[in-house]
């Protein structure tokens, strides 16, 4: 299921949301740029190396990706259910929150495989963050949603609690259905951990961080 749109108005543009994806598409074209050897090394640099960790790496890894689907998929999520979160909480706090997310879904994945030595990269924790939020702020929001049904494609009004849920049980149960495969949690394909704390820490973080919708409502 892929999300289109919200239904959810927002009232101010959204500025940060566009400098975080403006921010990783350079990045990203910055990657293609690289021979492969160099790109393995900037990879090796600047992604999430649970083993040998570094703190700069918490932020770095945030903006690296490792394919076109990867950012394109990453990017798309963001700009559907950003939108609303920074609307709600404004520019600089959701500046703030999106960061704290990120390093949480990180710090997450870390906890879950200590020892590996392979790279993990993408904003798929922050953004999970942004969703969790979404859930606890706009659960009665309608998702127009891309569905694939058997052979044939069509869109969908799904109540936005339904879908980030199941999302969430998802990336819950592959995480969780991982367990013992080392490493693969996190690079075989998706770093699922880093999904369920950003998610988790998104719903908890929101509920502390106050509205400014109802400012802006009120003219």
């Amino acid at each position: 299921m892929i999300p289109l749109r919200s239904s959810e108005r927002t009232y101010s543009t959204a500025t940060v949301t566009l400098i975080i994806i403006a921010l990783n598409v350079l990045v990203f074209f910055h990657e293609l740029t690289l021979s492969p050897y160099r790109l393995n090394v900037f990879i090796e640099q600047y992604g999430l190396v649970p083993d040998r960790l570094h703190l700069y790496q918490l932020f770095t890894s945030m903006f690296i990706h490792g394919g076109w689907l990867h950012i394109l998929g990453n990017m798309w999520f963001l700009w559907v259910f950003g939108r609303g979160v920074e609307d709600d909480i404004g520019h600089v706090p959701y500046l703030i929150f999106y960061f704290v997310c990120g390093v949480v879904a990180a710090l997450a994945n870390v906890l879950a495989t200590p020892f590996s030595p392979v790279p993990t990269v993408g904003a798929s924790g922050a953004i999970a963050g942004v969703m969790g939020a979404y859930l606890i702020r706009f659960p009665r929001a309608r998702i127009v949603t891309l569905v694939l049904i058997i052979f044939f494609f069509t869109t969908l009004d799904i109540p936005a609690a339904f879908l980030l849920l199941y999302w969430f049980a998802i990336q819950f149960l592959n995480g969780f259905g991982s367990i013992g495969g080392g490493s693969q949690i996190a690079h075989g394909d998706v770093a699922w951990f880093a999904h369920v704390g950003g998610f988790i820490a998104g719903m908890l973080l929101i509920l502390v961080m106050p509205s400014h919708r109802r400012y802006r409502q009120w003219p």
